[in-house]
């Protein structure tokens, strides 16, 4: 039997919440449905955070109305607080995401408040999705190294993932937030968290900044991690740490685990045609080196 994995698609989201051009909503919006058509049922769609701090996501409201709802697909977002939670709500949000570092010089610089704080700040928000029946997925980051502080404790990743499991994420995600780790340091970081989190409650998200990302989702994948976050044609970064390339690329996971003998239910050609789409929309290359090979054996052709 096929070991199944599933893929939570964060490109629309984490990946261009970093762009300094300005995406146009209609973009976004086509690229959710781009990759619904790849078989991506997982897909951050925005994140309701204040545009002062990330202008690119100002449009949440309209990506939210203009989304063609796919029964079978989730559409999570980002909620920093209470506000964001409600408002999400508002415009039909099933699903939200909180996130809170295993740092504290990452907290500080990030939210502007402590380790502690971020989290006191999401209690409301577990209450009333509890009320409303919204589910919550919880993310840690900084959970491998730090950009201020080093490396990150990994009883201190453990600490975090377990108070965002306590107070009723469905699922934490740890994410390497600034892509220093290698498999070894993710393994000890898992060993710690899956004392006091089910592994079967953890998902992976790793960056690919010292090229070491797809062998993190191999190692975790080996220890039993099935759901890993990543991000078409490797968008995204980190504003708060210098140097930071993009998320894990989708293509490049896919094609790990299918190699691996994994089912995802995701169409390897369609997704890198989707990739190679975003990437000229952006003016860019893809992040994906899978993606690139297989664009460079067609000769370069993809879907337009």
């Amino acid at each position: 039997m096929m070991e199944r994995v599933r893929i939570v698609e964060v490109g629309p989201r984490d990946g261009l919440q970093n762009e300094k051009q300005a995406v146009p909503t209609t973009t976004k919006l086509e690229l959710i449905e781009r990759l619904v058509a790849a078989g991506l049922r997982d897909i951050e769609a925005t994140s309701f955070v204040s545009p002062k701090w990330v202008p690119q996501m100002a449009d949440h409201v309209e990506i939210m109305r203009g989304l063609v709802r796919h029964a079978e697909v989730n559409y999570p977002v980002l909620t920093p607080n209470l506000k964001g939670f409600e408002a999400a709500v508002a415009e039909g949000a099933k699903e939200v995401a909180v996130f809170a570092s295993a740092s504290e010089g990452f907290s500080q610089r990030n939210i502007n408040c402590s380790i502690d704080e971020s989290i006191d700040r999401f209690v409301p928000v577990f209450e009333a999705a509890r009320r409303l029946g919204v589910k919550v997925r919880g993310y840690v980051s900084c959970a491998v190294a730090c950009p201020y502080d080093g490396a990150v404790a990994p009883r201190k990743v453990a600490d975090v993932a377990a108070r965002l499991h306590e107070l009723g994420s469905y699922e934490v995600s740890v994410a390497d937030t600034i892509g220093t780790a290698t498999p070894s340091a993710v393994l000890a970081m898992l060993e710690a968290v899956a004392k006091r989190v089910p592994v079967t409650r953890l998902a992976g998200h790793y960056h690919d900044t010292y090229g070491m990302a797809v062998a993190n989702v191999h190692a975790s994948y080996g220890f039993g991690v099935r759901v890993f976050d990543s991000s078409v044609a490797g968008l995204g970064g980190c504003p708060y740490a210098k140097g930071a390339t993009g998320n894990v690329a989708t293509e490049d996971v896919v094609y790990l685990l299918n190699g691996l003998g994994a089912e995802t239910g995701i169409d390897l050609d369609a997704l890198v045609d989707c990739g190679a789409w975003i990437s000229r929309v952006l003016r860019r290359e893809s992040g994906s080196r899978v993606a690139r090979a297989m664009l460079a054996k067609r000769g370069g052709a993809s879907a337009s």
